[in-house]
């Protein structure tokens, strides 16, 4: 738990740490959230977050990059590393303060800095957020809260075995039929990523759920490349399978030396991850999964090869999608065999695309897009 580092009043229930999620800092606007975080949970961000802002013109590169961004943006948070969130339910003893609520709509969006004060002493140590767009979330200051055991016995960590369950797996659709903003914004990281990989050379996805869910939103953000039935894809050396093709943007892999000094005509892409047999031969990247603990991505032992990591639950559904229909068949009908008279679920209006924030968030902080063919692409998108 944390508490209080002026008085010791308990600012928290008993919480363990989990992986950052990928979507903290991306919602869909104006559309009210549920907790980011959760029950019993935190997760740190060791990146600076809020106020204060600077804008990009009195920073300069070298300076933005010591904060973590690599490419022009309007302004560069200055606020401090390694704040704490947790889920608005888990906090204890502490009171808003009412001067420090301004927000744009629906609640608070912390803007003038943390709102939350510990009950026992008075000192501001937390921000709530929960306005429109945000997900609902309490930020705790890391030089305001100390740590402590809470004396309850600890469980077993969050491991790969954890993908595997039903409950990890997080379907793209909402239950009121729309996209899911989770999806969304994971969606936008991995984007980022893969174009990082890339060097501006069309991918190739594997057919099935990973084309069917991923690659419109692939195909509308990045150049379009030729389509792969099967046999080795062009200029990779690497077999796919059936792919559909599709095209990735400039970018630059400095990982494992990928990137636009590659070689590479076309790049294969294929999920990979626990519990799931790694395709061979490798292809040039492997989609995987977080650790939902660390947060670090997956890798096949020995493997240093490109990888886009993925939010644990998206890939989840990718691989171990399960039972689709809400009414299987149980008792009556042969095993594997589902009913074809339940009502079709509800069905979004418009394609899954990648959240713009998440995708151009994600890429400033990636030191590649420092490379002038990647820095050339996002200019063309981007004007700061």
């Amino acid at each position: 738990m944390f508490t209080c580092a002026g008085c010791g009043t308990e600012l928290t229930a008993p919480v363990f740490r989990v992986a950052l999620p990928v979507h903290t800092h991306y919602g869909a606007w104006e559309e009210l959230h549920p907790p980011l975080m959760q029950p019993a949970t935190y997760a740190v961000e060791p990146l600076p977050t809020g106020p204060p802002w600077r804008k990009w013109g009195e920073v300069g590169e070298d300076e933005a990059a010591r904060q973590g961004v690599y490419a022009p943006v309007y302004s560069v948070s200055f606020g401090a590393r390694n704040r704490i969130v947790i889920a608005p339910g888990d906090s204890r003893s502490m009171s808003l303060i009412p001067e420090k609520c301004a927000g744009d709509c629906r609640g608070v969006d912390g803007r003038d800095g943390p709102n939350l004060a510990c009950e026992g002493c008075g000192r501001a140590v937390a921000t709530r957020r929960d306005d429109c767009g945000m997900w609902q979330t309490v930020w705790l200051e890391p030089d305001a809260v100390e740590r402590r055991p809470s004396g309850l016995p600890a469980g077993p960590p969050p491991d790969w075995d954890d993908l595997e369950c039903a409950e990890h797996r997080v379907p793209p659709v909402d239950p009121d039929g729309s996209w899911s903003p989770r999806w969304e914004a994971a969606l936008g990281v991995a984007l980022a990523h893969l174009v990082a990989v890339t060097g501006n050379c069309p991918v190739t996805l594997p057919a099935g759920p990973v084309a069917e869910l991923l690659g419109h939103a692939v195909a509308r953000n990045l150049p379009v490349g030729p389509v792969s039935v099967s046999g080795p894809v062009s200029g990779s050396g690497t077999a796919a399978g059936r792919e559909a093709g599709l095209g990735t943007a400039a970018g630059l892999g400095s990982e494992a030396g990928l990137g636009p000094e590659s070689g590479l005509a076309t790049w294969s892409v294929e999920l990979a991850g626990p519990g799931i047999r790694t395709p061979r031969p490798r292809p040039d990247v492997l989609l995987v999964p977080r650790h939902p603990l660390t947060g670090d991505p997956w890798r096949p032992p020995g493997d240093e090869g490109a990888v886009v990591p993925l939010d644990s639950g998206v890939w989840a559904y990718l691989a171990h999608p399960g039972e689709t229909s809400p009414l299987p068949a149980t008792g009556v009908l042969p095993e594997g065999v589902l009913r074809d008279d339940y009502p079709l679920p509800q069905r979004p209006w418009r394609l899954l695309a990648a959240d713009r924030h998440a995708f151009e968030g994600t890429l400033v902080r990636l030191p590649a897009v420092r490379h002038p063919r990647l820095r050339g692409f996002r200019d063309a998108r981007h004007t700061p």
